[in-house]
């Protein structure tokens, strides 16, 4: 099974869009995921305000159908992935979900996670990480794995603004391989090719 994690300092800075395109550039047997972690007063059932913060609502996997393209999993499907997953948990409560999302992993090809925090509990073939200097709001589960990250995805239009983040080295990703986007272009040939190169698996 080729694993490919991607993940972002914060919310609005391509995660989905960079997902979306590599699996459109990249025909394979996808099997795509999105990871969302609800905090206090979420029910990750639903997705919707409730005040049942009990054990039996502390995760959810949906697969998604909708090929409608209004929502990031849509997205996903109508891309080109073979099956879609929305993994739903309270803040912290990933590892309640990861026995039954290993199992529905069990017979994937090819796999392509957007999250952060997945990198607690998997080591992916690659985990790449989006950058955007311009944006202040640095995730913690996002920090905790920088080190990690096989290659930088930088937004171009920051290469002229000193990051914006407070308590975060650089030199985490000091020599890492590092492909800079101008959005709304999210996926360069260099990416494509960088990712074609270092997926185990080979398509069928």
């Amino acid at each position: 099974m080729a694993t490919l994690v991607i993940g972002g300092h914060s919310r609005s800075v391509g995660k989905t869009s960079l997902v979306v395109g590599l699996i459109r550039a990249l025909p394979r047997h996808w099997t795509a995921i999105k990871i969302t972690q609800y905090g206090h007063g979420i029910c990750s059932a639903d997705g919707m305000p409730c005040d049942c913060v009990t054990n039996d609502h502390a995760s959810a996997i949906m697969e998604e159908r909708d090929r409608s393209g209004d929502t990031d999993t849509s997205r996903f499907l109508i891309a080109g992935a073979e099956r879609v997953l929305w993994v739903r948990t309270r803040q912290g409560y990933l590892a309640e979900a990861m026995p039954r999302l290993r199992k529905e992993l069990g017979d994937a090809q090819d796999v392509i996670i957007e999250s952060n925090s997945i990198m607690k509990f998997l080591r992916p073939d690659l985990y790449l990480t989006v950058l955007d200097y311009a944006t202040a709001d640095f995730k913690a589960s996002a920090r905790n794995f920088l080190d990690l990250a096989s290659a930088v995805i930088l937004h171009d239009t920051a290469s002229n603004v000193f990051p914006a983040w407070e308590g975060v080295s650089l030199r985490l990703i000091a020599g890492k391989p590092t492909f800079h986007i101008s959005p709304p272009e999210y996926v360069t040939p260099g990416i494509i090719e960088f990712v074609r190169q270092h997926l185990t698996v080979s398509a069928d």
